[in-house]
């Protein structure tokens, strides 16, 4: 139904509303046809034109999986997580060494007791060459133990010093937190200065088509049944 029916229809009175019969008509037909250039959205809800290729033009849909507090949340709580794990590794690990380097110590004590007896036992009996073979082998031996005591307490400060680089990830999530309480306190602030005193159920539903626009002639379904209680009262 086009605007001019519409004006005709509304100047005409209730005793010439049979003169109206052929408009009546043309607005039941104009109802019954589906107003394809009206309609803005595919039957899969998404918009005319919308592709892969030119999805980077339209807003993100507000799904799960696109609302920015909700990603946020899960990064924080996700990298906590993550992070509580590669402590407790990085702990055991770290027990792990104290725990060697406690053996590598007692078994340095063995060595040194046995250079101590060789000694001694190489002075008395010179001529005896197994003492001097074994006196060699455990001063070979200590050498080691004191190498390999030195590379676990490399390790052990090394990872130290890892434990000290993710306190950082630590901090990093404090941040990502300070931007979410930033992001809620603007959320609310937004919505505290577009609140309305009508409730929007109760507030007066705006006009489908106003002059200007695209299908400005046509008239909706709430205009048609708005006209059609006036001429029953």
């Amino acid at each position: 139904m086009t605007q001019e029916e519409l004006d005709a229809l509304m100047g005409t009175g209730i005793d010439n509303i049979d003169s109206l019969e052929g408009i009546s008509e043309s607005t039941e037909e104009d109802i019954a046809k589906p107003n394809e250039s009206s309609e803005t959205t595919t039957s899969s809800g998404k918009p005319y034109g919308y592709n892969e290729g030119t999805s980077h033009h339209w807003p993100l849909p507000a799904t799960e999986e696109h609302k920015m507090v909700h990603q946020l949340d899960d990064v924080t709580k996700e990298s906590e997580e993550k992070a509580t794990e590669i402590f407790d590794i990085i702990e055991n690990i770290s027990n792990e060494l104290m725990e060697k380097e406690e053996n590598i110590n007692n078994i340095s004590e063995v060595f040194s007791s046995n250079i101590e007896l060789f000694s001694t036992l190489s002075e008395k009996f010179p001529d005896v060459n197994a003492f001097k073979s074994q006196l060699e082998k455990n001063k070979t031996g200590l050498d080691e133990t004191a190498s390999v005591l030195d590379i676990l307490q490399a390790s052990g400060d090394s990872i130290m010093s890892v434990m000290d680089i993710m306190q950082y990830q630590d901090i990093h999530r404090q941040k990502i937190e300070r931007v979410i309480n930033v992001m809620r306190a603007l959320s609310r602030y937004m919505n505290a200065l577009f609140e309305g005193r009508i409730d929007d159920d109760k507030r007066v539903a705006s006009a489908q088509h106003l002059p200007g626009d695209k299908n400005d002639e046509l008239a909706s379904m709430d205009d048609i049944e708005t006209l059609l209680e006036k001429f029953g009262d």
